[in-house]
């Protein structure tokens, strides 16, 4: 699967005004990240691969150019659902930006 083409100093701009960090992260294939909580809302855009997220229930399936927000203290589980690595940006809500 192709990249999908993504500014991300675009992204990392627009993510700021909305009061959040961007960092970019990569997942190799069948990593899988389980039960995960954060004291602050984190925001996740998938650039390469697929993925699936339980949150709430409900099981997501993001491919690239996907966005996803996750509220402060939802537990959630991502899964690497591709042949390949994930790459994803990924960034929380500064503390500057709650208040």
């Amino acid at each position: 699967m192709q990249p999908t083409k993504i500014d991300r100093d675009a992204v990392r701009n627009a993510w700021a005004g909305r009061g959040f960090s961007c960092d970019l992260w990569i997942d190799p294939p069948n990593q899988v990240w389980h039960d995960f909580l954060h004291d602050v809302d984190e925001l996740v855009l998938l650039l390469e691969g697929c993925c699936q997220i339980e949150i709430n229930g409900r099981s997501l399936r993001l491919t690239g150019g996907d966005e996803l927000l996750i509220p402060a203290g939802t537990r959630h589980t991502v899964r690497n659902l591709g042949e390949g690595p994930a790459r994803w940006l990924h960034g929380y809500r500064r503390a500057e930006a709650s208040a």
